[in-house]
């Protein structure tokens, strides 16, 4: 069995080394990129640069792109090639000249403000709630907003603006439609910004060509309203950008948005970021580029907009396709997994046998191999000269030779491919400052392992805070841990802690002042409480293992956290089922020792919050003891219908908690946006699916795609409800929003 495995092994490695030795045939010297041939790649050549370049011109761009289309081992013209990740198609063709003109002169004036804001005026609510953010000063957009006075909601592509206070005379002031599919808003005095997606057709001419090739586009759209007067919202400017809608924030008057378009490079055509306002462009940002390789190269441009002047500022990135985003009041940070092209794993594979297999065999037949190598003979030639000795080496061993070589390399083998995992299971951050509606890029840095969500960063005065988990996948076996990594301004890792809870992942993490609070999972729930206030050594300093799991934790004050997850609990199969929703509060006043104070557990399996996902859907105030999300909750067993559909019914709506470290969860009541009959027939699906709650002195809010419920926070008695338009047959196109 040993001789097969053997055998196997070196026909692996050999086809590896032979394949490493072939230079694609792309049309582009790879000399270009490497300073050599395929064979000569090493792994050092496909490591990070920390230094930021600025291409010139778009030829500079084609030139850099045809480069890396080659080196990935992709066809560089239509396909892969690194380059057209997505199929996301041209979006209209657009040259520029020398260094990537910051302002056309053909740029509109910024417009004037006509109206002097007054906000929600003097009828608004005294206390009212706002969207559930990360970052206090960093407001995060969403697809409902509330000014204390009116409740302005997106209803699929409409933009709706209900006087909502107070609630017993709500009504509704004004429906817009919204060209595209509207994402988000913010709002800010009187005036309004509203997100949107669309897509469009355009002909262009590739370079030298007679005839058009038609590109299906992809852009973002900024509308800007003035809604001085809330009953005929005014749109005063219309910014876009090509690329797909990624995430935004508002910081005082400024909004920052980041648009993220695949680099696409086929027939001499590439596309470059444009913004226009209306039909007109005004800016083709600059772009900025590492010269590191990636499979795909993602645009990310960073745009902002004074939402009172309509000043918008730009700049463009080229890096790798971003999955995360932490933002602070001075900072964005931009995270990616590294994703490097085919030739790396070329250069690996041919690294591995002369690095790990060749040192195993005998002295004169390393010292053979090594000439070989060196020799001028082809590639095939080296190869077939190198199999010949290893066959003959083989043939001649004696059994036990043969047993221990094939321990030995396969030894060799495991622990090489564990560290090489290691070195590619990395996240790129990439911190761009911010300041006033200026953008700058600032540093680069490199951690092991990948994030969650935002909620695994955090910024604090001078570090930045990161939490991962790593996950090295080899031939034989897979590992998994997690860290904690604190890096110095210039994104360098200060401190480390690594191999947390090994075999199990982040299942959520809340960075709060000096300290971290961090949930794994496999079968039981540990919560970790870290230290943080030595930023060189950050070290744990309790944890409490529970059943189930929290996706969500929320600070109740500084000695209690909330958690919002699912219970768990061991099945007859030896493994874990997972259960209904389940609230958590922690008492962690002793940080050595977390204590689970009090849960609250609501329905069984498949039941379901959408606060466990999106924690704008998370409604909690500690003045008012007052905890609310939206829950799916499943009400019987799965079973099929009378049309043979397998159906599972559910209750859906809000529930209304009462929360203190002395009683723990009280359960207040329940909303519903579905009538009796509803309530009696609702399965999944529904637009009465409330998604997000809110409150204006003591009267709850809560939403949904159909309407808008207004409840008495003191006993929940129903005060008013304002319909909302939406349109059945729009569901696949705009869903329930």
């Amino acid at each position: 069995m040993r001789s097969i495995i053997l055998i196997v092994l070196i026909s692996v490695v050999a086809g590896a080394v032979l394949s490493g030795c072939i230079q694609p045939d792309t049309g582009v010297d790879i000399k270009d990129k490497t300073g050599g041939n395929v064979s000569e790649l090493t792994i050092s050549q496909f490591e990070s640069t920390q230094g930021l370049k600025k291409f010139s011109s778009v030829k500079e761009i084609k030139e850099f792109l045809k480069v890396s289309s080659a080196s990935s081992g992709y066809d560089q013209y239509g396909g892969w090639g690194g380059i057209n990740f997505g199929g996301f198609m041209q979006k209209g063709m657009m040259e520029v000249t020398g260094a990537m003109d910051s302002v056309m002169p053909t740029a509109m004036p910024a417009a004037t403000t006509s109206a002097m804001q007054t906000g929600a005026g003097e009828s608004g609510a005294v206390d009212y709630s706002t969207t559930n953010i990360q970052v206090e000063g960093v407001d995060e957009a969403d697809f409902v907003k509330n000014d204390g006075k009116h409740i302005y909601v997106l209803a699929q592509n409409k933009l709706v603006i209900v006087d909502a206070f107070p609630a017993a005379e709500a009504e509704t002031l004004s429906t817009t439609i919204i060209d595209g599919r509207p994402r988000d808003i913010f709002v800010n005095g009187d005036r309004l910004i509203v997100f949107t997606e669309e897509d469009s057709q355009v002909m262009i001419f590739p370079e030298y060509e007679y005839m058009p090739m038609s590109r299906y586009t992809q852009k973002t759209n900024a509308l800007v309203y003035d809604i001085s007067d809330r009953k005929k919202p005014v749109q005063v400017s219309n910014f876009s950008i090509n690329g797909n809608y990624f995430q935004s924030r508002m910081i005082g008057d400024y909004v920052y948005f980041i648009v993220k378009d695949s680099v696409y490079y086929s027939s001499g055509v590439v596309d470059v970021p444009v913004i226009k306002r209306g039909s007109v462009k005004i800016m083709s940002p600059d772009i900025y580029y590492f010269d590191n390789p990636e499979q795909n190269y993602v645009f990310h441009t960073i745009a902002s907009v004074n939402i009172k002047s309509e000043k918008i500022n730009a700049k463009s990135f080229m890096m790798g396709y971003s999955d995360n985003l932490y933002v602070s009041e001075n900072n964005i940070y931009i995270t990616y997994r590294r994703n490097l092209p085919m030739l790396y794993y070329e250069a690996q594979r041919e690294e591995r046998f002369y690095k790990v297999v060749v040192p195993n065999l005998p002295i004169g037949v390393q010292d053979k191999i090594i000439a070989i190598k060196g020799s001028d003979l082809t590639s095939s030639e080296k190869w077939e000269k190198i199999s010949s000795i290893l066959e003959d080496t083989y043939n001649n061993m004696t059994e036990n030779e043969k047993q221990d070589y094939a321990m030995n390399v396969q030894k060799a083998v495991e622990e090489y491919e564990t560290k090489l995992a290691q070195e590619r299971d990395i996240t790129v951050i990439q911190k761009i400052n911010i300041n006033k509606g200026d953008i700058e890029y600032r540093a680069k840095g490199e951690v092991p392992g990948s994030l969650l969500n935002q909620f695994s960063m955090d910024e604090s005065g001078e570090h930045f805070r990161v939490a991962t988990t790593s996950q090295i996948w080899t031939g034989r076996e897979s590992k998994q841990y997690n860290n904690v990594f604190v890096m110095d301004n210039e994104l360098a890792i200060a401190g480390k802690l690594e191999n947390i809870a090994p075999d199990e992942r982040i299942y959520s993490t809340r960075f709060i002042g000096n300290r971290l609070y961090m949930v794994t999972f496999k079968r039981v729930d540990p919560l970790f409480v870290i230290d943080l206030s030595d930023p060189k050594e950050p070290k744990v300093l309790g944890e409490l293992k529970i059943p189930g799991f929290s996706d969500y934790l929320h600070p109740y004050d500084e000695n209690h956290i909330i958690g919002v997850g699912k219970e768990t609990a061991d099945n007859q199969w030896g493994g874990t089922s997972i259960k209904g929703v389940k609230l958590s509060l922690f008492d962690v006043s002793d940080v050595n020792n977390p204590k689970q104070l009090d849960k609250y557990e609501i329905g069984t399996s498949g039941t379901d919050s959408e606060a466990l996902r999106d924690h704008k859907a998370f409604l909690f105030d500690r003045k008012k003891n007052l905890l609310v999300i939206p829950v799916r909750e499943v009400t019987e067993k799965p079973r099929y219908d009378n049309r043979g559909y397998y159906v599972q019914k559910v209750w859906q709506g809000a529930y209304v908690f009462n929360l203190t470290p002395q009683d723990g969860f009280k359960l207040r009541g329940k909303v519903s946006h579905l009538d009796d009959y509803e309530e009696q027939m609702y399965y999944w699906g529904s637009p009465g699916a409330v998604r997000r709650s809110m409150y204006m002195d003591d009267v709850l809010y809560t939403v949904s795609a159909q309407k808008i419920k207004m409840n008495d926070l003191n006993n929940l008695s129903a005060i008013k409800s304002i319909d909302l338009p939406y349109d059945r047959n729009m569901y696949y196109q705009y869903s329930w929003r």
